[in-house]
Order: C-alpha cells, then structure tokens, then sequence
C-alpha cells in the first residue's frame, strides 16, 4: 500500500480537450469493417515482461484460429521481433519516414500470427509529431481488413507519444509485477489515463506472481486507491505465474506457449488468451468509419497530438 500512497505524488495533467483546426475527412468511408478487436497491453515501467505476454497472447489466439495482428508500438526500441526470433528488412521506421505501406512491412511469425515490428535505435520515433501519428493511424485503418484481433504492444511508461496509440483501443490491459516499484508505476499510470485521457476503466495482469492469492491482493489494492483517488475501475483479468523457464523461451527466442507448453505459465496464457479473445465489444464505428479515424474524430487528440 505504501508503494501505491507514494505515487499520488504525481502531478495531475490537463483534461483531454477536443480536437482543434475542425474535422478531418474520413478515408474510405462507407467501406465494410470487420468487427476487429482492438487491445492495448501497457505497463507503468519496462521490465515487467509485458512484451513476453503480449507474444505469448497472440500466438494462443492465433493458435485457436483468430486472425491476430501484433503492433510493436515502442518506436524507439522496439523489440518484438527479436523476442520471437525474426530479423524483418523493414519497420515502421520506413513507414513514418514515407519509403514503405503499412502492408507493406507486415512479417509473419509463429503460430500464423502477423508482426508490424519497430524500428530500435531511433531516437526521432519517440517524438513523433501530429501529421505522423494521424498518418501511422490512418494507414493502421488500412491493414486491419482481415484482422479478428489487433493487439497493441505499448511501450512502457506514460509520455503521450506512448499513450496516444494505447488509448485507441477498445480494451486496456495494464501489465503489474509483485514489485513495489512496478506497482506506484502502474498507479502512476492510471492517474495519467484518468486524468488526460478520461479513461474511467482498465484491465490488470499481474505478471511473476507466487499465487493467484498474491495477484489477486496486488488488483485489490491498486482498484482500492483508484476508485478512492481517481474515481476509476480497475478490473481484475488474470495472473500469470513466475516460471524460470521463461528465460530459456527468450534466449531461444520462442515464446513460452510454444516452447514449453504444458507448463501451468503456458496454461493460464492461453486461458487469458480464450478471455481476451471472447470479449464483448460494443464501441464499433457508426456509418461506415474507420476504426482510428472514428476514435480521433469522436474522443478528439491529446495536446502532443495537436502539435
């Protein structure tokens, strides 16, 4: 508890304000959309093994037949591919710099599961400016035709050029170790998304976890302070259990549902996997709208955005 009282110390940041400059069109309006799922998995700080989780969930759901797209959303240092054992020729650093589609650098990975991977090393994609984020947003729209699941791999942490793409999705998902720092971060976290974004729901895993108890007792104290400070719902979604096994899948690049997957790790992932999957969306865009275009023009832009 006291790791969760010391993050009030972050300073609140301004409301989410509506988009300025009026209303962009909406490329290819009126053209059918699946009903695809799209899930943001972020986390307060680095080292929580979110990544991991975010391989391990999409080659399950993959596995059971969804169609699953992986977004690699930390520009600057990505590393989902490397985790899964690819080497991909393009990234989006060659979208946003204009030399490649969104299509057009899409790899495949295991389980029939597709990777948008990121570039690593450019410290210029941490920094992105409006005209390129609602350009990456619109050429998103484009890819996600086929898609059943879009699952967001954020960065960590709370700069706005992370959580501009984390709070597009239907659904997210907040990645939470045993650690008192991981927690006052987790905290930290969802401050800023109630705060700037207006975001009055989440979803939390807790990851490295001794028991289900231990996760458990971790949700009910962050869901405690966050409706009393914040006024925000913290949903409980699931533990995951610390296996040392985990460390082999990653120098081997596998990922643990593939690799060992009869371990009771592997198992509550595709258990999170089936939840994930069978969620309820409602919020769908009206009219013929794309999904991204319709979050912008709906929800409007965070001040980075409007730069």
């Amino acid at each position: 508890m006291s790791a969760i009282k010391n993050a009030e110390k972050v300073i609140p940041l301004n409301r989410l304000r509506p988009l300025a400059g009026g209303t962009p069109p909406v490329p290819w309006a009126g053209v059918p959309r699946p009903r695809t799922r799209v899930l943001a998995v972020t986390s307060g700080k680095g080292g929580v093994g979110k990544t991991n989780i975010v391989a391990n969930l999409g080659y399950a759901m993959s596995r059971s037949g969804q169609r699953v797209l992986l977004l690699d959303a930390d520009f600057g240092l990505g590393n989902l591919d490397i985790l899964l054992g690819m080497a991909p020729k393009f990234n989006l650093s060659h979208v946003i710099a204009g030399e490649k589609r969104m299509e057009e650098i899409i790899v495949d990975g295991p389980g029939n599961v597709r990777i948008l991977p990121a570039s690593s090393g450019i410290q210029e994609l941490t920094h992105l400016t409006r005209d390129q984020k609602i350009d990456v947003l619109t050429q998103l729209d484009r890819v996600l035709g086929d898609v059943d699941v879009f699952l967001i791999d954020s960065a960590a942490g709370i700069s706005a050029n992370v959580l501009d793409f984390s709070v597009t999705a239907h659904e997210i998902f907040v990645v939470v170790t045993p650690e008192p720092t991981s927690i006052t971060d987790a905290y930290a976290l969802m401050k800023v998304l109630s705060l700037k974004y207006t975001g009055r729901h989440c979803k939390l895993m807790v990851n490295m976890v001794a028991s289900e108890l231990e996760g458990r007792e971790i949700h009910r104290q962050l869901n405690l302070v966050a409706e009393k400070f914040l006024g925000i719902t913290v949903e409980y979604f699931g533990s995951i259990p610390y296996d040392e096994r985990l460390t082999t899948c990653v120098k081997r690049q596998k990922v643990m549902a593939e690799f060992f997957p009869e371990t009771e790790t592997s198992r509550c992932l595709r258990q999170l996997a089936r939840k994930m999957a069978a969620l309820t969306i409602t919020q769908y865009p009206q009219d013929g709208a794309t999904f991204f275009w319709d979050h912008i023009l709906q929800n409007g832009m965070s001040s980075s955005m409007r730069s």
